[in-house]
């Protein structure tokens, strides 16, 4: 049984006339009957009762009609939905984020996807770039916004979206916070709050390399996986950290956030957009372009 046997079958049904019901389906009418007694045959009843004044539906027509407009109606649904998710106007999108894609990021894209692409399912899922690049090659992810330059080999493309750098953060109560001028040498014998090297190693590198070029070794007192938390860290006065600056969006009332020119040169970093070209959807191929479109850079505080 194919659809187009069941539309011939409906046009005749609501026509009760073959040449007219040959008319609509632009076909001579010698194929629509060679069509309809096949259909009968296949399913072993007759779907109409013909005289030579009139022809109209048996009792099992009828409720074959009933089923069959069902049946056409859900396969041109399922074509238009498919013709939709081809063109990444409807489906589904699954995008992993690291959090300080909250700050700029998020607010700036998602109500602008979301009006752009109403129809498609919008899943967020918050992690560390090292999860959602794993989880990208797996294809658990369509997306991932993460922190770039990273410190692993990945099968991703990665894009920058936000352009940014890193600034000293230090308790307001810290003697540093008082100078006109602090310089990344001044910090040498600071105890730092610093990145995982197994779960954020792409900003945990930037920072050793950055106080390496200033001539020590930070002394690590303290580690954490995400930013907030290394914010919250110095707000408790266990040391002093370099965050990228778009987290001073944020109101933190007891850090102070403090540009260093030696680091807005020596080591940028971005957000980023990863995907893997072979299994990208068209929804995922749509939130890249309008990402593009809207790429930033921080301003600095």
């Amino acid at each position: 049984m194919e659809l187009r046997q069941l539309r011939q079958f409906v046009v005749l049904a609501e026509t009760l006339n073959f040449r007219r019901a040959a008319e609509r389906l632009h076909m001579a009418q010698p194929p629509l009957s060679v069509s309809l007694r096949k259909l009968e045959t296949e399913l072993g009843s007759a779907l109409f009762e013909r005289t030579t004044r009139e022809m109209h539906l048996t009792a099992f027509g009828a409720v074959f009609l009933d089923r069959a407009r069902r049946t056409l109606f859900e396969a041109d649904q399922a074509l238009q939905a498919a013709r939709a998710a081809s063109t990444g106007e409807e489906g589904s999108l699954t995008i992993g984020f690291v959090g300080t894609a909250i700050y700029g990021v998020l607010p700036r894209l998602i109500p602008a996807y979301r009006a752009a692409f109403p129809r498609v399912e919008l899943m967020l899922r918050e992690s560390t770039s090292t999860e959602i690049l794993s989880q990208i090659e797996k294809g658990t992810l369509n997306l991932g916004i993460v922190r770039a330059p990273l410190a692993q080999t990945t099968a991703a493309i990665i894009e920058p979206i936000e352009k940014d750098h890193l600034v000293l953060a230090i308790p307001r109560s810290h003697a540093l916070a008082r100078r006109r001028k602090i310089t990344l040498a001044d910090l040498r014998d600071e105890d730092f709050v610093s990145y995982s090297s197994s779960t954020a190693p792409g900003l945990h590198t930037m920072v050793v390399f950055a106080c390496q070029q200033a001539g020590f070794i930070p002394n690590v007192a303290q580690e954490a996986t995400q930013v907030l938390t290394i914010i919250s860290l110095v707000e408790s006065g266990l040391g002093i950290a370099l965050v990228p600056s778009i987290t001073t969006r944020a109101n933190h009332e007891k850090v102070q956030f403090r540009r260093l020119p030696e680091l807005e040169g020596a080591a940028p970093l971005s957000l980023a957009i990863a995907h893997v070209p072979d299994w990208e959807t068209a929804a995922a191929r749509c939130f890249r372009a309008l990402a593009a479109s809207h790429m930033v850079n921080v301003a600095r505080p």
